[in-house]
């Protein structure tokens, strides 16, 4: 099986894999390692800041580490922000039975609410090295996007609303 973990910067998609990892004990894939990877060993001319062309780049080499995972029969958890919401038009029906897929949504009210301490957990499992000062706005307006086009594409996804409870059964 294949866990494809989705949603905004920060909100919970490594803490969500590190879980699955400990009580699965499947290996996960974080997509932004791979990203800067890539970047720092100019496997690409790319940068941190080109989000748009990274998810396209990116996805090339994703979905082909999917399929290879899902013909081996082997589990993997990937997580990150560069999933393209159209994912499933990459995948005949024998992948697609094999992946299961969630985003990550956090709500206006729960940004609005919790925004200090989602600023202040940003590193509870990976210490990033900037951690970059989230635009509360910026942070809602994408939350809001994701859930918009979950619902285009019939994603599923968890709705982070009152308290920060995320779990996923496999």
């Amino acid at each position: 099986m294949v866990v494809l973990i989705a949603g905004s910067t920060h909100t919970g998609k490594t803490l969500l894999a590190q879980r699955l990892l400990e009580r699965y004990k499947y290996p996960y894939l974080s997509i932004d390692h791979l990203k800067m990877g890539l970047i720092r060993s100019k496997n690409t001319d790319l940068t941190v800041e080109d989000d748009k062309k990274l998810t396209d780049y990116l996805w090339k080499i994703i979905k082909e580490i999917i399929k290879t995972n899902i013909e081996n029969k082997q589990n993997i958890i990937i997580e990150g922000c560069y999933i393209p919401f159209d994912w499933k038009k990459d995948f005949d029906k024998k992948y697609l039975k094999e992946i299961q897929y969630v985003c990550l949504i956090m709500t206006k009210s729960y940004i609005n609410n919790y925004y200090s301490n989602i600023k202040k957990y940003s590193n509870i499992i990976e210490n990033r090295i900037c951690n970059e000062n989230i635009d509360k706005e910026e942070f809602i307006r994408e939350n809001k996007y994701n859930l918009d086009m979950c619902k285009k594409y019939n994603n599923r996804y968890i709705l982070i609303n009152d308290k920060y409870e995320v779990n996923l059964e496999l």
